[in-house]
């Protein structure tokens, strides 16, 4: 066999040009563009957030890295590990890794595509496909082939689908920085708990202490006549009272310290001896940046899925409006087909050149497919502007909730300097005989009742400021994207580049219902 003797693909390649060109000349669908009426552009989106306390608050944006505010170096070594190991984040990488294959694929869809093919058979041919009435001979016969083609994306649908795919993708990676800061949140919220969970039980100790030593002083004064059973008693019961908040502080403790370990795919036993070892509440001594609502939206990943999710819903029209047109290629083949002991010579050399064009007429719910989609952008639209809305109504709530459990601390601290000093006095008197013993024991209860809310409420306003910071979106930047976001490209197609571009300081095209507009 002479298979060099094949006709070459040449006379595909002046078409190469013209191919070319016709491949990018329009594009079915809207193009997408953020919607003017979608809430993200309205002034509430981009007012100062209501409830920010000037003392307890700042305008500047939310650090990257806000748990290192605490200044605690095992807190910060918490918060690194669980980036490395925790479940979630290994999920939302998976995620994002099957997402970008996802729109690989998206990209290898048209273009140039090629095959080849050799078959070998003895068979016979039927004599009266070529209009012959004599029986053929049986005969091994060969074919032998190359073919390439290259398909015109002439009406867009799909770079379409490549725009969703990568609206998809960016979307996914936005679900992933939101786990991130879920996760971030987690570890410092179970520390917190667990510091707090410990000065709690400590201080119930002291109080325990405390008060066994006032029940002391009781049965010593009625052993010398100068008291009474029932004061004893008395004593003895807020004793048993005391005894018995131990074991719901020691229970909180434990349970923040299994919440750490999961979060950090540990045994709690494997915990580090510093986080076990802790029973001072980690503080934030400085006021929490909290930035303004345009900062805010830039900022959260929820929003920017949310926006992703929209984009992609928007592009999928495209492609369901590009079914409705027809499919165009250029290819060209050649080879050889004929008896297998011939192959390879004129007789048996074949080639074939020229445009393919499918058209499958839009029936069966080809249109309404059509509709479906550019319902699905309304329904992408509706839940944006529902997480903007949910983003604000959260930020604005935990800065509500933190200004009112701070001041309720501030003015417990107040309660307990009086306390203390109140139950001093009345102690004193009392052994001077001057006081009698219930009202000894009432500021003792006082002072440690105050105590255990004091306690309470410094863990509440510090659970108050992980929440607040969740709210505020940040933590989610890697250090590629520690950058303020205002700061990025806004067109830029990473994530971080989402961000900035995505509210409204950008100029939206004119928008339909369908949150796109029509492609000229």
């Amino acid at each position: 066999m002479k298979l060099s003797r094949a006709l070459p693909l040449l006379p595909l390649l002046p078409l190469l040009p013209l191919a070319v060109a016709l491949n990018g000349c329009m594009n079915v669908g809207p193009n997408y563009s953020l919607p003017k009426q979608a809430l993200v552009n309205a002034p509430l989106a981009n007012a100062p957030i209501e409830g920010a306390d000037t003392k307890l608050t700042t305008r500047q944006n939310v650090p990257a890295v806000w748990w290192k505010l605490y200044d605690d170096p095992v807190l910060n070594s918490l918060v690194d590990e669980a980036l490395q190991s925790n479940t979630d984040l290994r999920v939302a990488a998976a995620n994002l890794a099957r997402s970008r294959e996802a729109l690989g694929v998206a990209q290898a869809q048209g273009g140039f595509s090629g095959k080849t093919s050799a078959l070998v058979e003895r068979a016979q041919e039927s004599a009266e496909q070529y209009l012959l009435f004599n029986k053929l001979p049986v005969e091994y016969e060969g074919d032998i082939g190359i073919s390439i083609s290259y398909e015109l994306d002439l009406f867009g649908k799909l770079r379409r689908g490549v725009e969703a795919a990568a609206a998809d993708t960016e979307s996914v990676q936005a679900a992933g920085d939101l786990a991130r800061i879920t996760v971030v949140a987690d570890v410092v919220r179970s520390y917190v708990e667990q510091c707090s969970a410990a000065e709690e039980l400590r201080i119930a100790q002291q109080s325990l202490t405390l008060q066994k030593q006032r029940v002391d002083v009781s049965r010593r004064l009625r052993d010398a006549g100068r008291g009474n059973q029932p004061d004893v008693t008395r004593g003895q019961t807020q004793v048993d009272t005391l005894a018995a908040d131990i074991p719901r502080y020691t229970a909180r403790r434990q349970i923040a310290q299994y919440r750490l370990a999961a979060l950090l795919a540990r045994a709690p036993s494997d915990l580090p001896p510093a986080v076990l070892a802790c029973s001072t509440l980690p503080r934030i001594r400085q006021p929490i940046p909290v930035g303004d609502g345009a900062a805010l939206l830039k900022r959260r990943p929820d929003v920017r899925e949310a926006e992703r999710q929209l984009a992609a819903s928007t592009a999928r029209i495209g492609v369901a409006t590009g079914t409705l047109y027809p499919t165009v290629s250029i290819g060209a083949s050649t080879g050889f087909t004929g008896i297998l002991e011939d192959i390879g010579t004129s007789p048996t050399a074949r080639w074939a050149f020229g445009p393919l064009i499918s058209w499958t007429f839009p029936t069966n719910g080809a249109r309404g497919r059509v509709r479906e989609a550019e319902a699905s952008s309304n329904v992408a639209l509706a839940k944006f502007d529902g997480v903007v809305l949910t983003a604000l109504r959260e930020t604005e709530t935990s800065l509500a909730t933190y200004a009112s459990d701070y001041a309720r601390a501030e003015a417990l601290r107040a309660a307990l300097k009086s306390a203390t000093e109140s139950a001093d006095e009345t102690h004193q008197l009392y052994r001077a005989g001057r006081e009698s013993f219930i009202s000894d024991l009432d500021a003792t209860r006082t002072l440690t009742s105050t105590k255990s809310q004091v306690a309470a409420a410094e863990g509440q306003v510090a659970i108050d400021q992980v929440n607040l910071f969740l709210a505020l979106g940040g933590g989610w930047e890697t250090d590629a994207q520690a950058a303020p976001a205002a700061a990025v490209p806004a067109a830029a197609t990473s994530t971080a580049a989402t961000a900035a571009a995505m509210p409204v300081a950008e100029a939206p095209a004119k928008a339909t219902p369908t949150a796109a507009t029509k492609a000229p």
